[in-house]
């Protein structure tokens, strides 16, 4: 079963806000399920969105709902794990409409992605983002390691090596 992979743990990060108001435009209105609030890019080339997830999730597709008018016509998915560089998943090809857009993806396993928005169909470049979901399954963690890392990350204290539980 597939179901939305975006959770409070998850760290996002964008390329721009318009005019830096991220109380009104902000990164938190992608994932707030909320049909009067929307995420809004300030004007450049291209755009981008970049995910950390908790664990490794299988990624199986996208959802966006763009506001017409200020939508890409070309966008990209890219994924890794751990450190390892980005790499391509899918190119996908937005409509410049208001409906929420399914794109299907090739079976992936990751802890980040990277969702560029090129060719954008506003003059300024400008993107309005009102949803955006990754669904999936989450993996199996195969790095104990990597939990620690992300932990960190947190600011959460880190357990004595005696504590951890390694497979």
């Amino acid at each position: 079963m597939t179901h939305s992979l975006v959770c409070p743990e998850t760290v996002s990060r964008v390329s721009s806000v318009l005019n830096r108001n991220t109380r009104q435009f902000g990164k938190k209105h992608l994932f707030d399920q909320d049909e009067e609030t929307c995420w809004n890019s300030d004007q450049g080339p291209s755009q981008w969105v970049t995910l950390e997830f908790p664990q490794l999730i299988r990624v199986s597709q996208l959802q966006i709902q763009f506001q017409g008018g200020f939508s890409s016509r070309r966008g990209c998915l890219e994924g890794s794990q751990g450190s390892q560089a980005l790499r391509k998943i899918a190119d996908f090809y937005p409509e410049d409409s208001n409906s929420l857009q399914t794109f299907p993806m090739p079976a992936a396993e990751v802890d980040r992605l990277k969702v560029t928005f090129e060719d954008a169909t506003d003059f300024f470049g400008r993107v309005v983002i009102y949803h955006l979901r990754v669904l999936g399954e989450k993996g199996t963690n195969k790095d104990p390691y990597r939990d620690l890392h992300y932990r960190a990350k947190l600011g959460e204290p880190r357990p004595h090596p005696r504590n951890l539980n390694f497979p």
